[in-house]
């Protein structure tokens, strides 16, 4: 709902300030630093110096809760000796603001004040009561202690990085440019992929606080990062004790709760719609929640339809377009429904600015079409928006989760019917055919090319190996040497000892799925290329109710064998079985039965159309050779077999070369050169 930036000069009380060190200059550098991300919060602005000029805070708002300018930020104790800024919205604040009153003294009725309050109360800690959807940073000025916390999946966004001995930390990176950084393309990381996981990004010296992680520095001190929560899974030999049908009615009752608390808002609120269960479902439980009584947001009528739907609209012909079931949907609802329509222009208007809001280089156009229902959703009035991310994370949504179930029976759930050995062959090919459906040339051998030792420590799985050997670019002969290690190996050994013993002996090939797909395409893909920084260039704040904490922690307990059943009569497996019972209440009988189709955009465009247009004017010579770690030719040939052959692969290469010259135009980065004496040269 916001966006903040930060500062802590690091060192002794000697250490050399520079010349700009003054207080109007530095307030001049927040300042800026907001500027460029003045769209995350249009309705206040603020900021706060420390006496001794070494710390800043600055903060632009989104007003959803308390619109008075009591709510603006930083907030700061009655002391005036801890200052906390925070983005995103903490549910359940009314519960600790009622308990801590009598120590605190609260000054307005937002949701992020609590931070201050419950940590005097509780110490770092406090970081494990928050729930919700958020990024925050809070000076202790008598421990010299600053803190800075991401929730537990990524919704928002957190940055950091050291520039002429001081840490800063932002919402977006873009933000560090005013303090005087020189970004520097990470060849490794981005031959090697590593920016798509763990803490590294694609800039030298930039990294991200992960999801369930807080940066922490005391005493002026370099900052570091420790976890504070991580997914758990259960040990898969051990026998789970609930029945299938109490395990329905309790993720209907957390579903439930967790989208009832996200309606609450003093701002429009509506709901993103698309053709699949996940949206369906949140519709389905928001509109079931008015006709019991329940506000929508700011609208007490209680009139579902006065309940706002957006859905992207497709060309037809693309064979991606799902409006149509998501117009049967909402009929059946009774909502007001606003379909967008995205045809090929409206698509290469968007191309560059997205990658420059979601600073994630995706090589697809569905971000595109995320933009223009925030857009719509503005346009109507609203500011708050639920959405269906998450839940083919925990719910086991996904093609490529049925290649990882199939790898072991399931102990936990002994009466479940697993297939025999020639089903799950014609089952694993069923899976990859629909996998090649959705990638595009899907090599089934994928997983050969994953070294034995690696597959070893995944159990086998195959999440790892299938996202980085479909993620290709045309990397230059140098850079791809400079990477040297094989990208699933190097993802698997960011996991750390412990997840890695879990891995190999404890949970079962489903909850690993599970679990490295969360690592790297939930957080870095999902919600940030379809996420946060896309729906806040409009003013947008998207909150999953599938990401609740309370919601996750108890599905992800729940047996495999309930999560992907298998029916033996059809002899298939059914994703999301679990879910769907739970939900059935709440959508439609066609949403019901649907097949997962994951959202997608098209990859096909016409020779001369207005994406080869733009494509052809970033993918220059001049400006391919500038970034320095891509190959010309190969660009060259890719972007000619993208359009002349409707190769959907080299399409996909063709827009991630063109994402990263946008960024290094954008950003003023400079040329990546070949390590000294490496021997290679540029193409």
């Amino acid at each position: 709902m916001c966006g903040l930036t930060a500062f802590l000069r690091l060192g002794g009380d000697n250490t050399p300030r520079n010349s700009e060190d003054n207080a109007q200059a530095l307030s001049k550098q927040i300042d800026d630093s907001l500027e460029l991300v003045k769209h995350r919060g249009p309705d206040a602005r603020g900021q706060w110096l420390s006496e001794d000029l070494r710390v800043g805070l600055g903060h632009v708002r989104l007003s959803i809760i308390d619109l008075s300018p009591a709510g603006n930020q930083p907030f700061h104790d009655s002391n005036n000796s801890i200052h906390a800024i925070v983005n995103g919205e903490l549910y359940d604040h009314e519960k600790y603001r009622e308990e801590l009153s009598q120590e605190y003294a609260f000054k307005s009725h937002s949701d992020c004040e609590i931070v201050i309050a419950l940590y005097k109360h509780y110490g770092i800690s406090f970081v494990s009561k928050l729930r919700g959807e958020f990024a925050l940073v809070l000076w202790d000025a008598e421990r010299q202690l600053l803190f800075s916390a991401r929730d537990r999946y990524g919704v928002k966004s957190l940055y950091y990085t050291v520039v002429d001995n001081r840490l800063l930390v932002a919402t977006e990176m873009k933000s560090f440019l005013p303090y005087g950084w020189k970004p520097e393309w990470d060849v490794k990381s981005l031959a090697g992929l590593a920016w798509a996981y763990g803490h590294r990004t694609f800039f030298k010296d930039v990294y991200k606080v992960e999801p369930g992680q807080y940066l922490i520095s005391k005493g002026f001190g370099p900052p570091e990062v420790k976890t504070y929560w991580d997914l758990e899974y259960p040990d898969k030999n051990v026998l789970y004790p609930e029945t299938e049908e109490e395990v329905t009615e309790k993720v209907r009752e957390l579903m439930l709760e967790s989208v009832q608390i996200r309606l609450r808002a003093d701002v429009g609120v509506g709901v993103y719609l698309s053709g699949g269960l996940d949206s369906s479902a949140i519709a389905g439980m928001v509109a079931s929640l008015i006709e019991k009584g329940e506000s929508l947001g700011n609208d007490s009528s209680r009139r579902v339809s006065e309940m706002s739907c957006f859905t992207i609209q497709f060309d037809k012909d693309s064979g991606f377009d799902e409006s149509d079931i998501a117009r049967r949907t909402a009929e059946w609802l009774g909502v007001d429904f606003h379909s967008v329509q995205m045809d090929e222009e409206a698509i290469a208007s968007r191309l560059e600015d997205v990658v420059w809001h979601s600073e994630t280089p995706v090589p697809n156009v569905n971000a595109t079409g995320r933009m223009a229902v925030a857009e719509a959703a503005h346009a109507k009035g609203l500011k708050v928006i639920l959405t269906g991310e998450g839940s083919d994370e925990h719910f086991s949504g996904y093609s490529d989760f049925m290649l990882n179930f199939l790898l072991e029976k399931d102990p936990s759930w002994p009466s479940a019917i697993f297939p025999e050995s020639d089903v799950i062959d014609a089952m694993k090919d069923q899976a990859v055919q629909r996998l090649a459906a959705i990638s595009h040339k899907f090599d089934p051998s994928f997983a050969n090319n994953t070294p034995p030792s690696t597959a070893r420590m995944l159990n086998h799985t195959t999440i790892a190996s299938r996202m980085f050997h479909v993620m290709v670019l045309p990397f230059a002969a140098w850079a791809r040497d400079v990477a040297q290690t094989p990208m699933d190996t190097l993802f698997t050994e960011s996991l750390g000892g412990q997840t890695l013993d879990k891995i190999m002996n404890k949970w079962h090939p489903l909850n690993t799925a599970s679990y490295v797909w969360t690592k790297i395409i939930l957080a870095n893909y999902i919600l940030r290329y379809l996420g946060d920084n896309i729906d806040m260039i409009h003013q947008i704040e998207t909150r999953p109710p599938f990401l609740d904490h309370h919601v996750t922690e108890y599905a992800n307990n729940i047996p495999p064998s309930l999560k992907m059943k298998y029916d033996p009569v059809s002899k298939s497996v059914r994703e999301k079985e679990i879910l769907r019972d739970a939900m059935k209440p709440f959508v439609t009988e066609e949403i019901y039965n649907r097949t997962k189709h994951p959202f997608v955009g098209p990859c096909k465009f016409k020779e001369g159309g207005p994406i080869h247009k733009v494509l052809q004017r970033l993918l220059t010579e001049d400006n391919v050779k500038q970034l320095g770690f891509m190959d010309w030719e190969k660009t060259q040939d890719s972007l000619v077999r993208a359009f002349r052959d409707g190769d959907a692969l080299e399409f996909q290469k063709s827009l991630g070369t063109a994402q990263f010259v946008v960024l290094g135009r954008r950003f003023g980065v400079g040329r990546a050169h070949p390590p000294h004496g490496s021997g290679c040269f540029l193409g």
